[in-house]
């Protein structure tokens, strides 16, 4: 059965004005049995416990570590020296051989019943009568801070007067006894900082007091001792609130959506309502350090509001950083993108004017790195995301051309989902990544520009984009001509049989023309509907082509006239030039270039002074530069004059064309063409012309 001694606590001190009472050895055995003897250590560990209780599930290891640490550190100072040594460290190790110097208790255990000298067990007791221990529980910080300064004090004195030397193990129990404590505060001291943003809070005066004690022990310990003694060492107990802070921002941003991934979230939804609980949560945290914990710490001279913003902006950055692993698609990473650049950025985060999260002192919510690989897979799956989307509108518009719907009008304007959808895909996605960074803005218009060149799209879309699509230019007029042409495809399919009846002799009785103009009248119709300038555009290839396949009729004759005929066919050629300028002047065709050409054929074969011929046809020839020696012979031909008069004309043509050709004409160049596409075959009687 173990001895009285070896259930011995260690020392609780009492307040020094008590009156200490002399204790026998067989007294201390009877109080020691009793458990009510050197009550110290036990005292504080049952209170301590009382204190841990409390915050059960609110304080971390490495607050709890503290006393192993601390007492592992006195014991390890103890033994530096030998037992009886006089210079020894005042906190050395004389705990009895077999007990394990690693639990501060089982130190405790074996040590002589013998008080300290100088020292009662009263010590640890304030004049209320309350321990240190019961002053730490109670949360009278400062109160408890004072008196283990006061004890810590005449420890040091005992040591200064070599006094600790008549019983060192009773100076090694008071000294772990105070560090212990000391300890104790620290504990409690972060179950304070972990409570504040907690449900119930803490009130202001004692946030205000943990602030005084903090400040309090720097005064008291400004810097280490000389010998490096553990008595009077700076506890540091400002970072270590600093930390309990970052601690508490960590498990508090962990709270927001716990235990969701983005992949078990549902997608990019899940995702978005856990990043609007951690923005929640964040902004109801730092309102409340600025409004409430901040004033408190303030009287005291504490940064509160800047440690609790470096915690929090720490926290969220590494809370990010996980999610950013897990994200997977377009929407997860552009969720995660916007959040960090445009609601986390926001300089009204926190919903009030008066609060502001400044980022300027602050890191990179995510590293450069990580941003860099966030942005390079959002592309990647936005490149094939776009593409997949102008697949579907390509379907869409397929299946409704299939289908022969009717467009429908619009202000005057045919309106087809086609280019809506195409400018709310190109401009939805351009301004969300420019919503992120201009760097994201550009490659994500170099995407569009790459699906759009191989897409058929409006040309307006340059207008509605200037600047930022110019090399998609080519690509847009190439696909608008291609879309020009396949129109006038259908109108020719349409009217190409009637122009066959032009220039016969029917011709010169019946007004064929007028069948082709209705057509032709139905078809422009439809182009009012369309945007400028591509409704003017194809008005006036329509016009060209109307105009052109006359002239290619009338050149290539399925029938020849000779003597009235001829005159008559000349005056049928002036009336239709008429009607061709004045339906299409009605229609709004801005090609007035147009009108010279059939007029002009037509007084060459009507005129009937011959010297004039050579007027008309110098008048053709500057009106229309692309003509060429072929189609002069084939008009000469059609008007049968003498061999040296056509020699003279085709002459006098050559030199015209000529010169042409040499000054250059920036008219041909400028799109006006029409007998360079008119093709005219060699007959005999353009032969015998020629000859």
């Amino acid at each position: 059965m173990p001895s009285p001694q070896a259930v011995t606590s260690g020392p609780e001190l009492h307040s020094p004005k008590e009156p200490v009472e002399p204790q026998t050895p067989e007294r201390g055995t009877r109080r020691a049995s009793s458990g009510d003897a050197w009550p110290g250590l036990g005292t504080f560990r049952r209170a301590f416990s009382r204190t841990s209780q409390r915050a059960s599930g609110r304080t971390s290891e490495e607050e709890l570590g503290l006393l192993r640490r601390s007492s592992r550190f006195l014991l390890r100072s103890l033994r530096r020296a030998p037992d009886d040594s006089p210079a020894a460290d005042p906190c050395q190790d004389t705990a009895a051989p077999g007990h394990s110097p690693e639990v501060p208790s089982r130190v405790m255990d074996g040590v002589s019943q013998q008080r300290p000298t100088g020292m009662g067990p009263e010590e640890l007791e304030t004049e209320a009568g309350k321990s240190v221990a019961d002053l730490i529980a109670e949360r009278q910080l400062l109160a408890a801070f004072k008196q283990l300064q006061r004890l810590e004090a005449r420890l040091v004195e005992e040591k200064v007067s070599h006094t600790f030397e008549q019983n060192p193990t009773g100076f090694a129990r008071r000294a772990m006894d105070v560090c212990l404590h000391y300890d104790g505060l620290a504990a409690e001291i972060a179950a304070i900082v972990h409570e504040t943003l907690g449900p119930d809070g803490v009130d202001a005066a004692m946030l205000a007091e943990l602030a005084q004690v903090v400040r309090a022990e720097e005064e008291a310990h400004p810097m280490s001792p000389a010998d490096g003694d553990f008595l009077c060492t700076p506890r540091r107990w400002r970072q270590h609130w600093e930390d309990a802070v970052r601690r508490s921002a960590q498990r508090r941003v962990q709270q927001a959506g716990a235990g969701e991934a983005p992949r078990a979230a549902e997608g990019a939804s899940g995702l978005a309502q856990l990043l609007a609980e951690l923005g929640s949560l964040i902004r109801c945290d730092l309102r409340k350090v600025q409004l409430e914990v901040q004033p408190a710490y303030a009287a005291a001279g504490f940064p509160a509001w800047e440690a609790y913003l470096r915690a929090y902006h720490s926290a969220v950055a590494q809370r990010l950083q996980e999610l950013a692993r897990d994200a997977r698609g377009c929407e997860q990473l552009y969720i995660l993108l916007d959040w960090a650049a445009n609601v986390y950025g926001s300089p009204n985060f926190l919903g009030a004017p008066d609060l502001t999260l400044s980022t300027e002192p602050l890191p990179a919510l995510l590293a450069p790195e990580v941003w860099a690989r966030l942005e390079s897979d959002y592309t990647s799956f936005l490149e094939t995301k776009i593409v997949s989307c102008f697949d579907s509108i390509l379907q869409l518009e397929q299946s409704r051309w299939a289908a022969a719907k009717a467009p429908d009008v619009l202000q005057g304007r045919y309106h087809t989902p086609l280019s809506i959808d195409v400018h709310m895909l190109v401009a939805e996605h351009v301004k969300a990544a420019g919503a992120i960074s201009a760097e994201l803005e550009a490659t994500t218009l170099r995407i569009c520009a790459r699906a759009l060149g191989l897409f058929v799209p409006r040309t307006c879309l340059l207008a509605r984009f200037p600047g930022t699509f110019v090399e998609l230019e080519k690509p847009l007029v190439a696909a608008t001509c291609i879309f020009q042409k396949r129109l006038l495809q259908g109108l020719q399919c349409d009217v190409q049989p009637l122009f066959r009846t032009l220039c016969t002799k029917v011709w010169l009785t019946q007004d064929t023309l007028q069948l082709l103009m209705d057509k032709v009248v139905a078809f422009a119709r439809h182009l009012e509907h369309v945007a400028p300038p591509l409704g003017q555009e194809t008005l006036q290839e329509v016009h060209r082509y109307v105009v052109r396949e006359y002239l290619a009729q009338a050149l290539r004759p399925r029938e020849r006239f000779q003597g009235d005929e001829r005159m008559a066919g000349s005056q049928k050629m002036g009336l239709d030039a008429q009607a061709i300028s004045n339906t299409f002047q009605g229609l709004g065709s801005e090609a007035t270039w147009l009108g010279q050409a059939i007029p002009c054929v037509a007084d060459i074969l009507g005129e009937t002074y011959k010297d004039n011929i050579q007027l008309h046809l110098e008048r053709l020839i500057r009106s229309y530069p692309d003509i060429r020696r072929d189609h002069v012979l084939a008009i000469l031909t059609l008007r049968r004059l003498g061999r040296r008069r056509n020699r003279s004309l085709l002459q006098h043509a050559q030199d015209l064309l000529k010169a042409a050709a040499r000054a250059g004409s920036s008219e041909t160049s400028g799109g006006r063409v029409l007998f360079e596409e008119i093709e005219v075959s060699t007959s005999v009687d353009m032969l015998i012309t020629c000859i």
